[in-house]
């Protein structure tokens, strides 16, 4: 298995980070790696709305789908990605958001997988680290794009809590 989980400050609000990282459908236009995204279903759940979501990604030689269901729960300021159909045994990902002091948010980003293939498994986890840190870039990347102009704060130092494989 492959897990990382960092804290990061950033400048924005804690909805507008929740906006961006909640509007899958443009993923394919500024994530690495991502080459296409479909919405295959929307509804609400009690205070959630529930996204199952295809996702192709490509990678060197590997191209690859998959399926995962996307809880957005906005009071809260979480999203949750459950795994459903794909190249990976299970995968595990969430955003929390929480306000700061600063007026921007702390972002804690989690994410945890195992590829079934162990060729795959191998590949990956020898640039994952690098990977999700290119990843986890371009979502504040984008974040400065859509929000410069309403968050004059200091960008926060990149925080790693857990990093590797188990």
């Amino acid at each position: 298995m492959t897990t990382h989980q960092e804290r990061r400050a950033l400048p924005y609000r804690a909805d507008q980070m929740f906006d961006l990282v909640a509007d899958v459908e443009n993923y394919p236009s500024f994530l690495p790696w991502c080459v296409g995204l479909r919405v295959r279903q929307r509804e609400m759940k009690d205070e959630l709305e529930m996204l199952t979501a295809d996702m192709a990604v490509a990678f060197k030689v590997f191209r690859e789908q998959f399926t995962s269901r996307v809880a957005l729960n906005s009071n809260a300021q979480e999203i949750d990605v459950q795994y459903i159909n794909g190249p990976f045994r299970y995968l595990i990902n969430r955003w929390r958001f929480e306000p700061n002091a600063e007026g921007g948010c702390t972002v804690d980003f989690f994410i945890e997988f195992e590829f079934r293939s162990r060729t795959l498994q191998k590949m990956m986890s020898k640039v994952f680290t690098s990977a999700v840190l290119k990843m986890v870039t371009a979502f504040e990347n984008r974040a400065h794009a859509l929000y410069k102009d309403a968050a004059p704060l200091p960008l926060g130092p990149l925080n790693p809590i857990d990093v590797g494989e188990a």
